[in-house]
């Protein structure tokens, strides 16, 4: 699938870019050899910095991130670029704009910045040029509710952000609202007035405010790497074509976000916050942010951490994709001290190890393993293991390709690992302390091209977690994406059963490596007490009764015994009352005694 992606990204480079394409070839060569690397935005092929690199900056900035979630003395809870919405503060679009009178960020250092990025690992920047709220952080031309014309600042960030990502050799492009706008008459979500009382269409806006904007966005700050809309909502397709065309023309070798609509984007963009669990075809990214709002926040203090946000970036990778994190600099233009630290500390992984993430191809299990993850390089597999095992042996399971070597990364050496065959796992002996405090790097080197087999194997020293949108029906039971918020906009995502019939059942494949006692539980969401059965076909079947929560909980169910090595059929199914509002998510089984 990596290769087809990497195909299609080279025609697209061979005919817009002509000899250009060539040299960013070379270039690829160059990816991940040094900390220090240039690869310079005008030398890159139309998507190589998306395709190649993986990973980059989003940056959610403008007049919300000075209200910081606070209006009038009261704190609301959720994304803070969506404050003036009537689910949020409901400001009205004339008290909105009176912000714009007090935004001076004169803390804001585009260097600082964009060295953050590097210091990160990432290869190119988005920002928020337009938002919803109507807010132009450039200097528009267009309309003058923007940064120089509006605000005592009268600085335009923008441009002192391109030439810092030219000299550090890192892409730059913009995010725009395309069918949002709350301040603009005729705008989504706007006035449907203009200021004489006129009434006031989506055309309206779209031709005096949107399409001028792009046109501007995309010829007076030089060769950008994407645009990315937003939010199109039912936004009429010969608009989105409108932009499309205008892109094409003035970038010709800028990407243009799936969220512009009707399919007329080059890539497809998950969910908000959604890293997915399975390999995704095609060119796509995931976008998420550093905590738990976009924009700045001022009581938002639950970062990810550093290994969190390993796990997160070389499971975009792992599963084919390209992982963009944001960040949500205050209303002085600084960015909060903790969002640094965590992107320092995560940074220096990635450019101990560039491999694994830049120009790495998807894994061949197509979903991570009980320790962690899997990238490729070519006929190498890079582990990144999140999770060191206690024993000594660090268990791969259903490689089908025969294996040449393997290798421990260690502070720039490569230390030689003895490896095994146990039945159908390829067990490495591991030292018992871990060489990296966030995620230790194995390479496995096989014959040919990786291959694997994806069934679940549950690991003798792990916990191994298998959710449901691994399992197959039986009976009456229905499989659905469940979305919700915990707090406005932030988004979470489960693929759940539910809808328990009589004889429905969740039916999950395994291959039990080392025989013995595995202590099985579940997640579910549920009302009240709920009892749920676990069936080994063939073998033991236990059942109990726990209580339920209304979001996602694990709850024990008892052990399971597998008599020996080989491949397991588990059912299991919520039993009695309360089964019609019941929805698993995960199946887990935990090593306790086992047999030698």
């Amino acid at each position: 699938m990596f290769s087809t992606m990497k195909k299609h990204i080279a025609l697209i480079a061979s005919l817009v870019m002509g000899s250009a394409a060539v040299q960013a070839a070379e270039m690829n060569e160059m990816w991940g050899k040094s900390e220090t690397i240039k690869v310079r935005p005008k030398d890159a092929a139309r998507g190589q910095l998306f395709d190649e690199g993986n990973y980059a900056m989003f940056i959610h900035w403008g007049l919300y991130s000075q209200l910081a979630n606070k209006v009038d003395g009261k704190t609301y809870y959720g994304i803070g670029e969506w404050i003036m919405h009537p689910r949020m503060a409901n400001i009205s679009p004339e008290k909105y704009k009176e912000l714009a009178k007090t935004f001076n960020p004169t803390e804001f250092n585009a260097k600082e910045i964009v060295q953050l990025a590097v210091d990160a690992g990432m290869k190119y920047i988005i920002i928020t040029s337009k938002h919803h709220d109507g807010f132009a952080l450039y200097d528009s031309k267009a309309n003058d509710f923007n940064v120089t014309k509006a605000t005592p600042w009268g600085i335009d960030p923008m441009k002192e952000l391109v030439k810092e990502c030219e000299e550090a050799g890192i892409g730059f492009g913009f995010y725009y609202s395309h069918n949002q706008d709350w301040t603009y008459p005729g705008g989504n979500g706007g006035p449907t007035k203009d200021a004489a009382g006129n009434e006031k269409a989506f055309e309206d806006y779209f031709y005096e405010k949107c399409l001028p904007q792009v046109e501007e966005i995309t010829t007076q700050y030089g060769q950008i790497e994407l645009v990315w809309f937003d939010t199109p909502g039912g936004m009429p397709k010969k608009y989105v074509e409108e932009l499309v065309k205008v892109v094409r023309k003035n970038q010709p070798n800028a990407l243009v976000s799936g969220r512009a609509g009707h399919n007329l984007g080059d890539y497809q963009s998950l969910g908000d916050m959604e890293v997915p669990t399975r390999n995704v075809e095609g060119m796509w990214e995931a976008v998420d942010t550093t905590n738990d709002s976009w924009a700045f926040a001022w009581y938002d203090e639950y970062w990810k951490t550093p290994k969190e946000i390993l796990k997160r970036v070389t499971a975009c990778v792992a599963r084919g994709g390209t992982y963009m994190f944001n960040i949500g600099p205050d209303g002085s233009g600084a960015v909060p001290e903790r969002a640094k630290t965590i992107l320092r500390e995560s940074g220096k992984w990635i450019r101990k190890y560039p491999q694994v993430v830049y120009d790495a191809g998807a894994s061949p299990y197509g979903h991570a393993l009980p320790w962690g993850d899997v990238t490729t390089q070519g006929n190498t597999l890079q582990l990144c293991v999140l999770e060191w095992p206690r024993d000594g042996k660090l268990y791969l399971p259903g490689l089908q390709n025969k294996v040449k070597s393997v290798k421990l990364l260690n502070n720039g050496e490569k230390e030689s690992l003895v490896f095994t065959k146990e039945g159908t796992a390829t067990v490495i002996a591991v030292p018992y302390k871990a060489p990296e405090k966030l995620a230790s790097v194995i390479e496995v080197e096989v014959e040919g091209e990786p291959k694997a087999d994806q069934t679940f194997a549950l690991d003798p020293e792990l916990k191994t977690s298998i959710l449901a949108e691994f399992s197959t029906t039986e009976g009456t039971v229905s499989h659905h994406e469940h979305r919700w918020m915990e707090k406005f906009g932030e988004w979470k995502v489960a693929h759940t059963y539910n809808k328990w019939g009589e004889d429905g059942r969740a039916v999950f494949e395994v291959d039990v490596l080392k025989a013995g006692d595995y202590n099985a539980s579940l997640t579910y969401t549920g009302e009240g007490r709920l009892v749920w059965g676990v069936e080994v076909v063939g073998g033991e079947k236990i059942q109990n009764e726990q209580n339920s929560s209304h979001n996602y909980q694990e709850f024990p169910m008892g052990w399971i015994n597998f008599p020996k090595p080989g491949r397991y059929t588990i059912k299991v199914a919520c039993l009695e009352e309360g089964k019609e509002k019941a929805a698993l998510s995960a199946l887990h089984f935990e090593p306790m005694i086992l047999e030698d």
